[in-house]
């Protein structure tokens, strides 16, 4: 309740009570009242204002280096320490589409001191002067003061309208949902999807069809948010079909994460085969007893992207990154944490560890790609992606992620694909899509026989042989299993 409802309160109090309450009293609850919200905006005030005088005492410091390391551009990011920073800076270098092969990370105490080995998609040292630039002005002391103001994953827009749609994935589901946003003439300029364990969710960018701009008629998104809905829903076996109109502006990929955690799609299917459990990320939690840490070691295949996925869901989980060490130079990763909550506290419990453990797998395996990775890059217009999705579901393939992006009236949308029936697809399905999309404007990545899940390596298996490395504090029995 604001100050001037609180005060209205008490007038009318004052007002209607006068001849049973002593109007000294009643003057002491209006001032009671007043200091309390005087007070509560003072300790807002003072807390931002402590933070920004820690930054203008000790502000960022970034270097970066392309002698350093051999094949390597390294990033030096020195801070005050501030809860949420690391997973900042990595959602920077990741928004960049940087590759980091190493990190050591220390952030124990007031100070935050994060060195990157960072690379671009093809593997070389970034020299793209506007690249480093920015990396300099959003990490070092220029975004000092915005920082203080902004949370972490925060990215503001105006000009679309955010949906947020979870649910029981199924055959179909993306082609169902963008044919009716068409129908309700709203154009999708941007989106993410995901599936997992039998759940999907997307977080998608749309906007009004004849003006271009964001929807705002709350009549009109009502509408939209029931009739996409239904479409979650498809029969009353569906389980927690989700529809919002965002307004919070999170960053997509963090948003996916957060929606598909509340989705709970770390529980596992109970049909699930052991196949499964080979393929699944080696994750590990362990107690250093003598450090009141808990070390969380993680062993996968590497992949973009695989950091900001591990540092988001420890964030979002509340825990907080004390030290961490990562190397990912091969094509397998490995990932040390040392965590406690935010109160403090490492797992106390094996329910929790087990809770830690399923969570870490679930956000790696999220944006693993299953299926045959299709591009298509044409001039964008209302209903191209119920156009496109409808192709692939008359041709018998349904889509496991997807990417929509829109630019300067260009649409790139990528999108990995594979038979519904579970077979590989077909290279007879791919040239007849070719034929009716077009054959300059669909690009396939590989071939569909490389994508054959009976001959295709797992995305997620790896060799277990040596993978504890020689400085981990583990390895020196420095820390006790967990138990």
């Amino acid at each position: 309740m604001g100050l001037r409802n609180k005060v209205s309160l008490g007038f009318w109090l004052l007002y209607t009570l006068y001849t049973f309450i002593p109007l000294c009293l009643v003057l002491q609850v209006l001032e009671r009242i007043y200091l309390d919200e005087v007070s509560m905006s003072f300790s807002h005030d003072m807390d931002d204002e402590y933070e920004k005088l820690c930054r203008r005492m000790n502000p960022p410091r970034v270097v970066i280096d392309n002698e350093a390391c051999k094949n390597a551009t390294v990033i030096r990011v020195d801070s005050a320490n501030k809860l949420g920073i690391l997973l900042e800076v990595v959602q920077i270098l990741t928004d960049l589409n940087l590759i980091v092969t190493k990190a050591y990370i220390s952030s124990d105490g007031g100070w935050f001191m994060d060195v990157f080995n960072v690379t671009d998609q093809d593997g070389n040292k970034v020299t793209d002067e506007g690249v480093l630039d920015y990396i300099r002005k959003s990490l070092g002391p220029e975004s000092c003061f915005a920082s203080s103001m902004r949370s972490v994953g925060v990215i503001q827009s105006m000009d679309h309208t955010t949906l947020e749609l979870s649910g029981t994935d199924r055959p179909g589901l993306l082609s169902e949902v963008s044919r009716v946003l068409a129908i309700l003439k709203c154009n999708v300029v941007g989106a993410q999807v995901w599936t997992h364990n039998t759940r999907a969710a997307s977080v998608m960018h749309i906007t009004d069809e004849e003006t271009g701009l964001a929807i705002t008629d709350p009549e009109r998104l009502a509408s939209i948010k029931k009739s996409v809905c239904n479409v979650l829903k498809g029969s009353i076996k569906s389980k927690g079909s989700r529809t919002v109109v965002s307004h919070t502006g999170t960053h997509p990929e963090r948003r996916l994460h957060q929606m598909m955690f509340a989705d709970r799609d770390y529980d596992r299917v109970k049909d699930e085969s052991v196949l499964d459990d080979k393929q699944r990320p080696d994750v590990n939690v362990v107690n250093w007893y003598d450090k009141d840490y808990s070390v969380v070691t993680i062993r996968s295949k590497d992949r973009p992207k695989l950091l900001f996925d591990t540092v988001c869901t420890l964030t979002d989980m509340q825990y907080v990154v004390y030290h961490a060490n990562i190397d990912a130079e091969g094509p397998e990763a490995y990932q040390e944490y040392y965590i406690r909550h935010v109160d403090g506290s490492p797992v106390k419990s094996d329910a929790e560890r087990q809770r830690v453990i399923q969570c870490l797998e679930a956000a790696i395996e999220r944006r693993i790609s299953e299926g045959l990775k299709l591009e298509i890059c044409t001039t964008d217009r209302v209903g191209l992606l119920s156009d496109v999705t409808r192709i692939f579901r008359e041709n018998s393939l349904t889509v496991t992620r997807a990417e929509v992006t829109t630019k300067a009236g260009k649409a790139v949308n990528t999108f990995y694909v594979r038979e519904a029936s579970g077979n590989p697809v077909d290279s007879k399905t791919i040239e007849s899509i070719r034929q009716e999309i077009g054959q300059t404007i669909l690009k396939v990545k590989g071939t569909p026989e490389d994508f054959n899940p009976g001959s295709q390596e797992s995305p997620t298996r790896f060799l277990f042989g040596g993978l504890f490395k020689s400085r981990s504090f583990v390895n020196f029995k420095l820390i006790r299993s967990y138990s």
